[in-house]
């Protein structure tokens, strides 16, 4: 079992920046990649950037160029580094690891942090 606590969250201007952090604990040597996914009020939960083992990144369309994901791994800590923000990128927050089985993507997660964009 995997534990994942997020931090970092909060409310920022249109254009600002926010770094977010997941600190994760427990069984984690199996875990295919690390990810962060959104859920805006009334809209679905989506993968927003997710850092495989080997360090590979991948992001959804709407953040590339202004969303960075990485991870320290003696740390044990993932991060989300947010830029040139929009109010667009208002959500809920959560941090995942996860594994890929045969039922696609499944894993742990966090309790979730809410970042507020104002415009």
């Amino acid at each position: 079992q995997v534990r994942l606590v997020e931090s970092g969250g909060g409310l920022v201007q249109a254009g600002g920046s926010l770094r977010l952090s997941c600190a994760a604990s427990g069984i984690i040597f199996n875990i295919n990649r690390m990810s962060w996914y959104r859920q805006a009020p009334g809209k679905q939960r989506e993968l927003v950037a997710a850092i495989a083992s080997d360090g590979i990144t991948d992001y959804a369309y709407s953040v590339k160029g202004r969303f960075t994901i990485s991870r320290d791994n003696a740390k044990n800590m993932v991060y989300l580094q947010m830029n040139s923000l929009t109010p667009e990128d208002t959500a809920v927050y959560y941090c995942a690891a996860q594994r890929l089985t045969v039922d696609g993507w499944n894993g742990n997660w966090g309790q979730g942090t809410m970042v507020t964009v104002s415009s």
